[in-house]
């Protein structure tokens, strides 16, 4: 079923940030919990710190009437730089993979394409853009369709 959620970034501070979150809403965290030690290695990527793979690379954390929080640490020893108004994406995920094409060609236009949409090691059809008016979107479909 389709879904919006909104993305939280954090500097290296998602862990306590969702512990926080999990102690005022009296909710549990869904799905699994993963850290950047869990990406596959790449020849095109440097190796890791050890510090930097306890990181979160995802967590979520449903709210009120179903709506979900999600997170990820975010720091500059990967290349981010947050700041207030970059730490937050609204994130998409469609019933099917030919709306994710059309949800995001259409706010794309204008805009800046960060990651085009492409398969993903965790099973998702992902991508991400700024679109014209600077809001930051990222998409994860699910469905094989």
């Amino acid at each position: 079923m389709a879904r919006v959620s909104i993305y939280l970034n954090f500097p290296r501070s998602t862990e306590q940030a969702f512990n926080f979150y999990k102690s005022v809403f009296g909710t549990e965290f869904t799905g699994e919990i993963m850290r950047y030690g869990d990406i596959p290695p790449s020849p095109d990527q440097p190796p890791m710190s050890e510090a930097d793979k306890n990181l979160i690379m995802h967590m979520e954390l449903p709210i009120l009437g179903g709506f979900v929080l999600m997170g990820t640490d975010a720091p500059e020893s990967m290349g981010h730089n947050l700041k207030e108004g970059n730490n937050i994406t609204l994130n998409l995920e469609p019933d099917t993979r030919a709306e994710t094409d059309r949800l995001f060609a259409a706010l794309a236009e204008g805009g800046e394409v960060g990651t085009p949409l492409a398969e993903m090691f965790w099973g998702g059809y992902y991508g991400d853009l700024k679109d014209k008016f600077g809001l930051r979107w990222m998409f994860n479909c699910t469905s094989a369709e």
